[in-house]
């Protein structure tokens, strides 16, 4: 039988308070990312958590050790959906796969889009999945151009005008987000296939950090 909070030893109670803290600080910064971005105050995510500031930085001293704790299990995970595209022998299917499904997370969870895009280089971990995740997708698009079935002119900066445009439809409420982001792939995904593909505007001036893959995909 567990021991009674009165019963714990001093440490023991220690640790069960920190481990709560922690618990209740990483799900309020998830919702406040979510809502507010990755620019909220650290004092309101404290706030939201119910604990002071103070212990908020003893459990995560930067923003930058909070943000790339609460994204770390979304940011593995994308990775291994890319990595899964990238297994693929069909390209396009890949290609289509890594799509649905990193939109599909993005409406999950919204701030998971921009934590994604942030660079994050002294957490060397995070960091390096994120590269993979963003490397990944990189090939996964000139694969699919490879093999002649995504049109030639797509941009990687369409990648982010994919996740800008499905940004914009999840903010509805989750089921018509998720239903609205579906609608919105399965067009954008037509208008990607290389048949009948008509001249478009020029790509937009949108960076992804995708190290030396923009240049070589032009």
């Amino acid at each position: 039988m567990p021991a009674h909070p009165s019963q714990m030893e001093p440490a023991q109670a220690l640790r069960a308070d920190a481990l709560h803290n922690r618990v209740r600080i990483l799900e309020a910064a998830r919702e406040a990312f979510a809502t507010r971005g990755l620019d909220v105050p650290m004092a309101a995510i404290a706030r939201r958590a119910g604990v002071g500031v103070a212990t908020l930085y003893r459990r995560f001293p930067s923003r930058e050790s909070l943000i790339t704790e609460v994204f770390g299990d979304e940011l593995a995970t994308c990775a291994s959906v890319v990595d899964e595209a990238l297994a693929d022998p069909d390209p396009w299917r890949g290609f289509c796969s890594a799509i649905e499904k990193v939109c599909a997370m993005q409406v999950a969870d919204r701030g998971f889009t921009e934590a994604f895009l942030t660079a994050f280089p002294d957490a060397m971990d995070y960091e390096r999945l994120r590269v993979r995740a963003e490397q990944g997708l990189a090939e996964v698009v000139r694969r699919a151009k490879a093999a002649g079935r995504l049109r030639a002119d797509f941009d990687l900066a369409d990648l982010m005008l994919l996740l800008k445009a499905n940004c914009g439809v999840a903010t509805g409420t989750n089921q018509d987000a998720a239903a609205g982001s579906r609608r919105l792939v399965a067009y954008l995904l037509q208008s990607f296939r290389a048949e009948h593909a008509a001249p478009l505007p020029p790509a937009p001036p949108f960076t992804l950090d995708f190290p030396h893959a923009s240049t070589a995909m032009r």
